[in-house]
């Protein structure tokens, strides 16, 4: 969708019809919050606000600890929400005429709100544009579709399809299996047809009930967006049709986890011309530079990519881990490795991260992503040699849990200052307060070894 004036909003407004206006604002997690508002009212200067505490407030609704936000500011400002006209979208599902709109968060005296997201990624974004450089991503996003499930103690289910049944082993790439689902699927091409989304492909993963889609390269912060608003339409039409859409990292303890790969290329603003590829065609020098910052500072930012507790479920070496990568080792057409490089024509010229789960805020994933590559390039840091044959014979050298991924981060400084020293300690504190939420849950696997034996 392109961009719009204030005066051509007004345009779409009316062509559309919209009488009511979702303002939307992606928190730490990737929930979508804000205020819904009469059109009119929004139309006419109507300036929504939310407190800037909606970006320490953690997954389950609460707050870090006192000590843990002794940097933040304990009055709440308010924040007015600001939209992007690039990226309005009809609500298809709305019973009246709708539009949801993502919006930038300022303070009343009109600075940007660094916690914010959007924020950071336009702040990585902002530094690419200032040395003339301009990324290109393509998101590629797998979940699950499930049985509904109002009881949290029983695991999850594949749903039924039209078939009556169940799925029962792995049908990786099968359309047969994808047209199980074909009434929901329909429905979701609609729904984001209608918003404009840019979606590619539709495949059938490893999983039992686990798709990928694919959206087409673009702008970061578009594919950003696009990546939040294909989620909550997901979940909405998965309802529907009477079954959940999840994007849990490791939604199945014997099934594959979901991943969040984001393709990674790099143009010159003035030229357009792939700064990946040398004019020989060969990978450049600034390529694997960007492919050394991967591998220097990922594991420090693998709280961006791996935010919860179920996150590291996926990233181990199973059988029913899939492909997820253990590793930060890159090499040519290779799956096992967490940086791939597709082999193609020379101005396609990528690398695909592939450590995401599909549980990140694609905002902080793409924008951490950059951000280590731009690290890279500044640094002139040297990858190590591409790998041949399986990487995961080299074993894990990313952190095994979210308590030691959040203290990895921590100590890493060019991160902070190029994200945002105080985005980060926010962050760290919110990440913090959630493994301590979960740490005071007693599992049922406790219940079943312990309780009676120890």
């Amino acid at each position: 969708m392109s961009e719009r004036s204030g005066h051509e909003l007004s345009e779409w407004f009316h062509a559309h019809g919209i009488t009511e206006v979702e303002c939307l604002v992606s928190d730490l997690t990737g929930i979508l919050k804000g205020k819904i508002m009469p059109a009119g009212k929004y139309l006419n200067g109507g300036r929504p606000r939310l407190p800037d505490s909606i970006f320490i407030q953690t997954v389950t609704g609460g707050y870090p600890d006192d000590e843990d936000i002794r940097f933040w500011n304990p009055a709440e400002r308010d924040m007015q929400l600001v939209p992007d006209p690039g990226a309005v979208y009809l609500v298809p599902w709305a019973d009246d005429p709708t539009a949801q709109i993502i919006h930038d968060c300022f303070y009343l005296t009109g600075e940007p709100v660094e916690l914010s997201p959007r924020s950071v990624l336009k702040r990585v974004l902002a530094l690419y544009e200032s040395r003339g450089w301009r990324p290109v991503v393509a998101p590629e996003v797998e979940f699950y579709l499930v049985k509904t499930n109002t009881d949290s103690d029983y695991p999850l289910e594949p749903p039924i399809g039209r078939s009556g049944r169940q799925e029962s082993s792995r049908q990786s790439f099968s359309i047969d299996a994808v047209n199980e689902f074909d009434p929901l699927f329909e429905e979701m091409y609609d729904y984001c047809e209608a918003m404009d989304l840019d979606l590619d492909t539709l495949i059938h993963e490893e999983g039992a009930g686990q798709m990928e889609v694919n959206f087409q390269h673009g702008d970061p912060l578009k594919l950003a967006d696009q990546v939040v608003i294909f989620k909550r339409t997901l979940r909405e039409v998965a309802l529907r049709h009477g079954m959940y859409a999840t994007f849990m990292a490791k939604p199945m303890a014997h099934e594959p986890g979901s991943s969040m790969h984001v393709h990674q290329s790099l143009l010159d603003i003035k030229t357009g011309h792939n700064l990946f590829a040398s004019d020989d065609g060969e990978p450049s020098r600034l390529f694997h530079h960007f492919i050394g910052g991967l591998q220097a500072y990922l594991p420090a930012a693998m709280p961006f990519f791996a935010p919860n507790v179920n996150s590291y479920r996926r990233l181990v070496r199973s059988e029913t881990s899939g492909s997820a990568p253990v590793n930060t080792e890159w090499g040519f057409d290779n799956r096992t490795v967490g940086l791939r490089v597709p082999v193609g024509e020379a101005v396609a010229t990528r690398v695909e991260n592939r450590l995401g789960g599909a549980d990140c805020n694609p905002y902080l994933a793409i924008a951490a992503s950059l951000a280590c590559g731009y690290l890279g390039m500044l640094s002139q840091l040297d990858p190590r040699p591409p790998m041949v044959g399986s990487a995961w014979s080299s074993g894990s050298k990313l952190p095994d849990d979210i308590g030691p991924a959040l203290a990895t981060l921590r100590e890493c400084k060019p991160l902070a200052d190029l994200l945002g020293e105080r985005f980060v300690n926010s962050y760290l504190a919110v990440k913090r307060a959630e493994h301590a939420a979960y740490f005071g849950v007693i599992s049922s696997w406790e219940r079943e070894h312990l309780l009676l034996r120890v």
